[in-house]
């Protein structure tokens, strides 16, 4: 039996640029890359399956298209996708919830986290009794912010608690016969 072995995720740390020296892109003496190719024109489908090749063979590939959508950045072929490409996923991104990306940042790695990571952050932070002091250093926000955001996590938790519980058979209109087991039939 094959055994599988999955890696844990590195994603890139805020401010780091040092994936870029492994990037396929990157024009050495050897291995000359003309830039132009990865800002065609839309109707310059040489340049992008040219662009799009070196991009399948990059081992940042990735990292670079994460870059693009966490910066904004909406010129030219990142990550092996073109700007139209990538146009939805720019308005999708605050949105993103990889929960990778989330226990990273919990246990320290500083990097870029969407709205919907950011929640999460707060709801692990308060879940495994973390400091104040520690979520407003993960968060980038000050201290009074992170006891705030519990505030709120242990607000919103309680409520959940406090709902009533939505019925799972419909209540009965008066004069009409309520359902019980026999109306069911048997089981095969």
């Amino acid at each position: 039996m094959p055994s599988t072995t999955t890696t844990p995720a590195h994603h890139r740390s805020l401010g780091d640029q040092s994936w870029q020296n492994q990037a396929v892109c990157q024009s050495t003496e050897c291995h000359p890359v003309d830039p132009e190719i990865f800002f065609p024109d839309p109707e310059e489908m040489d340049k992008i399956r040219a662009a799009k090749a070196l991009c399948n063979q990059c081992p940042v590939r990735q990292t670079c298209l994460d870059a693009a959508l966490e910066n904004a950045d909406t010129h030219g072929i990142r990550g092996g996708l073109t700007e139209q490409e990538r146009a939805p996923m720019h308005t999708r991104l605050p949105h993103r919830l990889d929960y990778s990306r989330v226990n990273a940042a919990v246990a320290g790695r500083d990097i870029h986290l969407t709205s919907a990571e950011r929640q999460a952050v707060i709801h692990a932070a308060y879940r495994h009794g973390l400091p104040a002091r520690r979520l407003a250093w993960i968060l980038k926000i000050d201290e009074e912010t992170a006891l705030k955001r519990y505030r709120e996590t242990r607000r919103a938790l309680r409520h959940r608690d406090l709902e009533p519980t939505t019925p799972t058979e419909p209540i009965p209109e008066p004069g009409e016969k309520a359902m019980d087991r026999d109306d069911f039939g048997t089981a095969a």
